[in-house]
C-alpha cells in the first residue's frame, strides 16, 4: 500500500503553471516555424540561404544555454521565464518587421537571433521547474510537460493552416504570438515552486556548480544522446513542410499540415511517456522510440505517395517525442544540481539546433531536402546506441516510477 501524502496546493498550482509555460513556449516557437516557407518566398531564399537564415536562431539559443543555469541560480525561475518571454516577443516582433514590412533578410536574423536566447533562457528555467514540480509529487511527469510544449505546437500549426489559408500577412501572426508570450509567460510563472536562492545552495554545501557538471562523463553522455534526439526533432522543425512541398510537390499549407501530424504524433507519445515508464523504464522507453524514429523517417523520405509519407511523419514525431524530456528528467535525478545538468544538457542538446539547420539546408542543395533528412535517421540510430546512459542516477534519487519497470502480466 502507499503511504504517500496527497500533493499540496502550491505543488498542483505549480504542475498547472508549468504545463502553461510549456504550451506557451511551444506555440511561440511553432508560430515561426509555421512561417518559415512563407518567409523564404517574402525574402527569396534558396535552400542554402534559409538553412542561414534558420542557424541564427539556433546560435541565439547555443550562446545563451551555458549560461541559462546561472541565470536560473542567480535570478531563479520565476523570473528567468519572465525574461526569455520578453525576449522571445522581441525577436518575433523584429522578424514581423523584416519579413513583411523590409524584405530584408538581416533583421531576421536579428530577429531570430533574440528569438533563440529567449528560447533557451526560458527553456532551462521551465525545465528545472518541471524536475522540482516532479519531486513534489513523486511521479515522473516531465513527459507531459513536454506534451504541453507539443500541444502548443499543434495549436499553432493548426491557426497556421486557418490564417495561411485566410490569407493573414505574417507580420500580424507573428505579433499576435508575441504578445501572448509575454504576457503569458509572465503570468504563468508566478505560480512557480519557491526555488532555492544562490546563497542558500550554497550554504547546503551540496551544489556541483556548472564547472564540475561540465566534468561529468555520465551529465555529458546524456547531453549527447538528447543532441541525437533534438537533431531528429528539429530536423523536422525546420524541414518537414519544406520537404512535403519540394520533395512530393505539396501547397504550404499541405505541407503545414504535415507539419500538424508530426506534432500531433510527439504529443501523443509524450502523453503516453509515463505509461511507457511505468511499465518498460527509461532506457527501454529511450530505445523503442529511438527506434521507431528510424522507422518513421524513412518512410517520410522514401515513401511513393504523401499518404505514405504523413504516415511516416505521424511515426517520426512518436518517436522524436521521448528523448528530450527524459534526457531532462535524467539530468534532474538530484534536486539540488538539476539547474547546474540540465543547463550543460541543454547546451550540448541545442547544438543540433546549430548545426542542424544549415546542415541540411547544404544537403538539400545537392541532393535534395528529402534526401537530405536521412541524416535524421542517422541521428536516431546513434540515439539508440546511446539511450543506456539515462539509466537512473546511482544515488537513488531517481523518482519512485522510474526506478524498477513494472512486470509485463
Amino acid at each position: 500500500m502507499s503511504t504517500a501524502t496527497a500533493p499540496s496546493r502550491d505543488a498542483l498550482r505549480a504542475r498547472t503553471a508549468v504545463y502553461a509555460s510549456f504550451t506557451l513556449n511551444g506555440f511561440a516557437l511553432a508560430s515561426w516555424i509555421a512561417r518559415i516557407p512563407s518567409a523564404r518566398d517574402a525574402l527569396g531564399l534558396s535552400l542554402g540561404d534559409l538553412g542561414l537564415l534558420l542557424l541564427a536562431g539556433s546560435i541565439g539559443s547555443v550562446a545563451t544555454m551555458p549560461a541559462a543555469g546561472a541565470l536560473v541560480m542567480r535570478f531563479g525561475r520565476v523570473r528567468t521565464v519572465t525574461a526569455g518571454g520578453a525576449a522571445v516577443a522581441s525577436g518575433l516582433l523584429l522578424v514581423a518587421l523584416a519579413v513583411d514590412g523590409l524584405a530584408t533578410v538581416w533583421p531576421a536574423a536579428v530577429g531570430l537571433v533574440v528569438v533563440g536566447a529567449g528560447i533557451a533562457t526560458w527553456d532551462v528555467a521551465m525545465n528545472v521547474e518541471g524536475a522540482a514540480v516532479e519531486r513534489r509529487l513523486d511521479r515522473a511527469i516531465m513527459s507531459r510537460f513536454h506534451a504541453a510544449f507539443s500541444f502548443g505546437t499543434v495549436l499553432a500549426a493548426g491557426l497556421a493552416v486557418l490564417l495561411l489559408r485566410l490569407g493573414v500577412p505574417t507580420w500580424v501572426h507573428l505579433c499576435g504570438a508575441a504578445a501572448l508570450a509575454a504576457v503569458g509567460s509572465a503570468g504563468a510563472a508566478r505560480a512557480f515552486l519557491r526555488s532555492p536562492s544562490a546563497a542558500e545552495a550554497a550554504s547546503a554545501g551540496q551544489g556541483i556548480g556548472l564547472g564540475r557538471a561540465w566534468r561529468e562523463p555520465r551529465t555529458l553522455l546524456i547531453g549527447l544522446m538528447v543532441l541525437c534526439m533534438a537533431f531528429v526533432e528539429g530536423s523536422a522543425s525546420d524541414w518537414l513542410a519544406v520537404g512535403l512541398g519540394d520533395g512530393y510537390g505539396t501547397s504550404h499549407d499541405v505541407g503545414v499540415a504535415g507539419f500538424a501530424v508530426f506534432v500531433a504524433a510527439m504529443t501523443t507519445g509524450r502523453l503516453l511517456g509515463p505509461v511507457l515508464l511505468e511499465r518498460f523504464g527509461r532506457v527501454a522507453a529511450l530505445r523503442g522510440c529511438a527506434a521507431l524514429a528510424v522507422a518513421g523517417v524513412l518512410l517520410f523520405v522514401l515513401a511513393p505517395s504523401v499518404p505514405l509519407a504523413v504516415v511516416g511523419a505521424a511515426a517520426w514525431g512518436v518517436g522524436a517525442s521521448l528523448g528530450f524530456p527524459l534526457g531532462m528528467s535524467a539530468a534532474a535525478d538530484e534536486e539540488v544540481n538539476a539547474a547546474a545538468r540540465v543547463s550543460v544538457v541543454s547546451s550540448v542538446g541545442y547544438a543540433a539546433f546549430l548545426a542542424g539547420p544549415p546542415l541540411l539546408g547544404q544537403l538539400g542543395d545537392r541532393v535534395g531536402v528529402l534526401t537530405a533528412l536521412l541524416a535524421a535517421a542517422v541521428a536516431a540510430a546513434v540515439a539508440l546506441v546511446l539511450s543506456g546512459v539515462a539509466r537512473p542516477h546511482a544515488d537513488g534519487t531517481a523518482l519512485s516510477s522510474e526506478r524498477t519497470p513494472a512486470r509485463s502480466s
